[in-house]
């Protein structure tokens, strides 16, 4: 296709905003829209990109993400891996294309998905050797179970996969970085394990601290995107669509309490912290700083990217989640300074 139509949701967010600032690089002349929700949100996309067309409203404006979605030939969806009504108005506008047309859905979920086992054991701070290849566990990772974290929106994601709706699920893990968007520029795991140990003043890890993820950092995360996004605007590429259209994207391996005694080293260094030593604390105390906190330090996610690699030739190459430390640190300290509370951006 030429020229191809966009649909962007979830651009002042962090991992949207990063991702369209790839892709709007790579291709200026493509036509992009961007749902934001209020003039405010509205200012910071056309103050960076005043090329791109706005439109006002949320996930519950179905009809207009109905519309919007049918007239658009991809559909970028960064908003909420967890929001039922706008997944099922962007499902209906892109169903209701022409197989001849079809429309190309590319949505974000997460890797907190692989989560379930701790959550329902109820074990935090423990290992786990399971890891999920998106190629080879494919089938897997398709049928996990319903309640898993992000898994009922993937349900609609996938159902909705026919010859005019061409889908393509992409599952980030840890992500770290500076954005490069409009809006939020910070994610969330690493700015706020930062945040905790500063304001309590030592660093801590969830129980023994053993607990495993994968990361990315937000640059590398965004080529993703992008390529993804040139194999759609090819009619498809080399990319997988459909229901085995499932992307990991990930670099390299932490361990959780390794990540915490880092980032005591380097608050300690930074004069930010008295000690470099970190305190093991249970799950409940950890869940009483940040409710999810058990989850997103204390459950285990471990997934291989090979389908971007394979397919797609994706090579990333940012720097470590160790390099971003200093800067996590020095901008979580400023922002306890400006008062600023902890919470979702989008």
């Amino acid at each position: 296709m030429s020229a191809p139509k966009l649909f962007v949701t979830g651009a002042t967010g962090y991992i949207g905003g990063d991702a369209l600032h790839e892709i709007i690089t790579a291709h200026p002349d493509w036509n992009y829209t961007c749902l934001v929700r209020n003039s405010d949100k509205g200012a910071q996309v056309a103050a960076a990109y005043p090329q791109i067309r706005l439109v006002y409203g949320d996930l519950a404006s179905a009809d207009l993400l109905q519309r919007e979605s049918q007239a658009a030939d991809i559909v970028l969806h960064f908003a909420s891996a967890d929001d039922e009504p706008g997944a099922k108005a962007i499902a209906a506008g892109l169903s209701s294309k022409s197989p001849s047309q079809p429309g190309y859905w590319i949505h974000t979920s997460g890797t907190g998905i692989l989560l379930f086992p701790d959550i329902d054991r109820n074990t935090f701070g423990e290992s786990s050797s399971k890891q999920y290849d998106d190629i080879k566990d494919v089938g897997e990772l398709t049928s996990l179970p319903d309640h898993a974290p992000h898994r009922t929106i993937d349900m609609i994601v996938q159902a909705a996969a026919s010859p005019q709706c061409k889908t393509a699920i992409m599952c980030p893990p840890t992500i770290y970085g500076k954005g490069r968007g409009p809006g939020n520029r910070r994610s969330i795991q690493l700015p706020w394990l930062a945040r905790c140990s500063l304001q309590r003043g030592k660093a801590f890890q969830v129980g023994p601290g053993k607990t495993l993820w994968t990361n990315i950092h937000v640059k590398d995360l965004s080529k993703g995107y992008l390529l993804l996004a040139e194999a759609a605007a090819a009619g498809g590429g080399k990319a997988t669509w459909g229901k085995d259209g499932y992307y990991f994207a990930e670099n390299n391996e932490h361990v959780w309490g390794e990540v915490s005694h880092e980032l005591a080293k380097h608050g300690k260094k930074l004069g930010m912290l008295q000690t470099d030593e970190v305190d093991s604390l249970p799950a409940d105390k950890v869940g009483e700083m940040v409710g999810a906190g058990p989850m997103l330090w204390g459950a285990n996610s471990r997934g291989v990217a090979s389908r971007l690699r394979k397919e797609l030739a994706w090579t990333p190459k940012g720097p470590k989640l160790v390099d971003t430390m200093d800067e996590a640190l020095q901008v979580e300290q400023q922002l306890i300074k400006d008062n600023v509370p902890i919470t979702f951006h989008a």
